[in-house]
C-alpha cells in the first residue's frame, strides 16, 4: 500500500477521532462543580447577579456554580485568571460592563474582550445612579451640580473603569466641566457603604448596592442613567429629564468562557442561562435589584460586546478617564 496514502488515512481517521472526542466531552459536560470567577467585590451588582442565578442553573446543569470573588484593578484581575484557564466549561467569568470598558482605559489590560474569551450570554443590565449622603444639600441634579462647582467635593466609584465611574465622569468632567475627582473602591458594596458614612459624600454606581440604602432614607438618588424611569424608582428622573440626554448608560452582568471553550459547551450554558431568566423568582429578584432580565443567544452578546467596546472606546476618549 502506498505509503502517502496510509498516512494521509491515519491523519483523517485521527481527525475524526478528535471531533468524536470534542462532542462526548459536550455530551458529557458538565461532570463537575463549575467555578465561576467574579472579578468584583461581593455585595456589587455582578456578585449579586451571580448568586442569585446559581441554585437555579445547578438544578439545570446538575452540577453547582462555585462563585470566587477576586476584585483588584478594575476587574483585571479576575478576568485574567479566567483567560488564562483552560477552556473546558469549567471555569466562567461573571462580569460587568467594565469587560467591555478596560482595554481602552489602559494600552495594557491583560486581555483582549474579543479574542481571549468566548460570550456565553448576558444575564441582566441596570442603569447606573448619581447619589448622595442626606447631609448633602442637594436634592436635584442641578443642584448638585451647582454645589461641586462652588466647594470641592468627590465621588465614590465601585472602581476605575467601570461604567459607573465613566458615567461619572461624562456627567462632571465632559457635560457639567466641574472637578470633582473620584475615589474608587473594590466593588459597589464597598463604594455604597462609603457614601452613606459621607466619605464621601457623592457617589455614582449601579443600583444593586444602592436600594437598601436608598429605602431606608439613607442615601438619596438624584438622576439615572436609563431611557426611562424605573418603577421600581418612580420619583428618580433620567439624566435626559434632568437635562443630560446623551447619558443612557447600562451596567450589565454576564457570562464569558475562555477562547476556544467548545461551542457545544457554551450553547448549554446558554441554554441554562436562558431557562433560569424565565423562572418567576429569578425575574423577581432582578426586580427587586432593578435589573431587567436580558438572555438571547451567544451571537447576540457577541454582537452587543463588539457595540460595547465602541461606545466605552469613545466615552474614555471623551472623559479623558484612565484605569488607576
Amino acid at each position: 500500500m502506498n505509503r502517502g496514502f496510509l498516512t494521509t488515512a491515519v491523519v483523517l481517521a485521527a481527525a475524526v477521532l478528535g471531533v468524536h472526542v470534542d462532542l462526548a466531552h459536550a455530551q458529557a459536560w458538565p461532570t463537575r462543580p463549575i467555578r465561576t470567577i467574579v472579578n468584583f467585590a461581593p455585595g456589587g451588582p455582578v456578585d449579586v447577579v451571580i448568586r442569585m442565578m446559581a441554585p437555579a442553573m445547578q438544578s439545570v446543569l446538575g452540577q453547582p456554580l462555585v462563585v470566587e470573588n477576586r476584585a483588584g484593578a478594575g476587574g483585571n484581575i479576575g478576568t485574567d485568571a479566567v483567560a488564562k484557564s483552560p477552556p473546558d466549561g469549567y471555569t466562567l467569568l461573571g462580569t460587568s460592563s467594565a469587560f467591555a470598558v478596560n482595554p481602552s482605559l489602559t494600552p495594557d489590560a491583560g486581555y483582549d474582550p474579543e479574542k481571549d474569551f468566548v460570550p456565553v450570554a448576558i444575564i441582566a443590565r441596570q442603569p447606573n445612579l448619581i447619589l448622595v449622603n442626606p447631609s448633602v444639600p442637594a436634592n436635584t441634579l442641578a443642584e448638585l451640580i451647582a454645589l461641586v462647582k462652588k466647594g470641592k467635593y468627590a465621588y465614590a466609584s465601585p472602581g476605575s473603569g467601570t461604567t459607573p465611574h465613566l458615567t461619572a465622569e461624562n456627567l462632571f468632567r465632559v457635560l457639567a466641566r466641574a472637578d470633582v475627582p473620584a475615589v474608587h473602591f473594590r466593588g459597589a458594596g464597598p463604594a455604597a457603604a462609603a457614601v452613606v458614612a459621607g466619605e464621601p459624600a457623592i457617589g455614582s454606581f449601579a443600583a444593586t448596592a444602592a436600594m437598601p440604602f436608598i429605602k431606608s432614607g439613607k442615601l438619596r438618588a438624584l438622576a439615572i442613567s436609563s431611557q426611562q424611569r424605573s418603577p421600581v424608582l418612580p420619583d428618580v428622573p433620567t439624566f435626559a429629564e434632568a437635562g443630560y440626554p446623551t447619558i443612557k448608560d447600562y451596567t450589565w452582568v454576564a457570562l464569558l468562557a475562555p477562547a476556544g471553550t467548545p461551542p457545544e459547551v457554551v450553547q448549554k450554558l446558554n441554554d441554562a442561562v436562558n431557562q433560569v431568566l424565565r423562572l418567576p423568582d429569578v425575574r423577581a429578584g432582578l426586580d427587586k435589584f432593578v435589573f431587567d432580565e436580558v438572555g438571547g443567544s451567544p451571537k447576540d452578546f457577541a454582537d452587543y460586546l463588539h457595540s460595547e467596546i465602541a461606545h466605552w472606546a469613545d466615552v474614555v476618549k471623551a472623559t479623558g478617564a484612565r484605569l488607576e
